[in-house]
């Protein structure tokens, strides 16, 4: 800050103003571009007004009980002001900094969205992926941006960890993105590979269309994409919501990976043993092919585990699968049998669930088998209301 800004305060300040001390200091300040210091007199003008404590502007843990919500308020209406400025500047980084305290992360999503895909400056495309992947505010961009920067390999890991902390939305637009990325590498790659025999190839075919009738594509242990990359993606896509085309894509993936030689099947955990059969089944329930036939390929998993302690697992999986189909009775008595709460992934309490179903009678019956008065309370004022 030049030594004229300094003066131009100290005689403001002889004037005995502190009002207009205030508001010459933001002014310097935003003259000078220095938008943390922008913060800072902000707040600075708020508690001065208030007369509180100045000697930490920014600081909340000064503030009486008696201005804290007025105090608040200019400090989220601050936060907001600076964050959007540094969004303008390009510095999505310090914009999080603050959009982040007040929880207004909305201008950042958008932010992101209008970048490209393709970072070539490699420690800033690593500061995007920090906000936008770990940080969690706009994972499928994150996903666009690691793929074209590091490709199928470093995003599954990436993902793998990112995955249980994000939302349910955030995680299905994040596997169809996977899904479709994949999908395209092992249609070129088994196209190429069938155009060895079959050099004049019908344009637009899709990669089921492809594996009809040629098995030997599989032949001495051939495979066209990692495998292991095949194995995450396709367990990926059960985060995906229906309708949605990437399920159809996906299903087709769980296909081709049935084909290949049982060496590269990797086993899944019950009830994925049997891994891309079941993801098969699990998919076709999703997109409504074969619908009874695959909910009763995982009834009869259930039916069929010998180990008590394993069987909710299983229970979640159909439970699940239930939901999706809008089978809510069967689901209400799978939870009451099995399960004491359902998973947030399934985003919805068993609680919730019986009252959708209109099944309180089952969850009444459940808290009291449980010994749990409050939640059988809870059950009654739900069926009185």
């Amino acid at each position: 800050m030049e030594n004229a800004s300094f003066e131009l305060l100290g005689q403001v300040a002889s004037k005995q103003d502190a009002s207009e001390l205030v508001d010459r200091l933001i002014e310097q300040v935003q003259q000078s571009g220095d938008l943390h210091k922008l913060f800072d007199s902000k707040m600075l003008k708020k508690k001065q007004e208030l007369g509180l404590p100045l000697s930490r502007p920014s600081s909340l843990q000064d503030v009486p009980e008696e201005f804290r919500k007025e105090v608040e308020a200019a400090y989220v209406e601050a936060a907001r002001e600076v964050g959007a400025k540094f969004i303008e500047q390009g510095d999505l980084a310090a914009a999080w900094m603050y959009l982040q305290v007040i929880r207004e992360p909305e201008k950042l999503v958008e932010a992101l969205d209008a970048l490209p895909d393709h970072i070539e400056d490699y420690e800033r495309m690593e500061e995007i992926l920090q906000i936008a992947m770990y940080q969690g505010v706009n994972p499928p961009k994150g996903v666009k941006i690691m793929l074209k920067g590091h490709g199928t390999c470093s995003t599954i890991t990436a993902l793998d960890q990112a995955l249980p902390q994000m939302s349910q939305e955030h995680r299905g637009e994040c596997a169809k993105l996977m899904v479709r990325s994949l999908y395209q590498d092992v249609l070129d790659s088994v196209r190429r590979h069938v155009e060895q025999k079959v050099p004049i190839l019908e344009p637009g075919l899709s990669l089921k269309e492809l594996l009809v009738g040629r098995d030997w594509i599989f032949e001495d242990g051939n495979y066209h994409i990692d495998v292991s990359h095949l194995n995450s993606v396709v367990r990926f896509a059960r985060s995906i919501e229906e309708p949605a085309e990437e399920l159809e894509l996906a299903c087709q993936l769980a296909q081709y990976g049935s084909k290949l030689e049982q060496s590269l099947q990797y086993e899944g955990e019950p009830p994925f043993e049997d891994f891309y059969p079941a993801h098969e089944h699990f998919l076709n329930v999703l997109i409504d092919k074969n619908r009874d036939e695959g909910l009763q390929y995982f009834r009869d998993k259930l039916e069929a585990e010998p180990d008590e302690q394993d069987k909710p697992l299983l229970a979640y999986v159909l439970v699940d699968l239930l939901i999706r189909s809008d089978k809510l009775d069967e689901a209400v008595d799978v939870s009451a049998k099995h399960l004491s709460n359902l998973n947030e992934e399934v985003s919805i309490s068993f609680d919730e669930l019986c009252v959708k179903a209109g099944r309180i009678d089952v969850l009444k019956q459940v808290r009291k088998e449980q010994d749990d008065l409050v939640g059988y309370a809870a059950a009654l004022l739900r069926e009185s209301s």
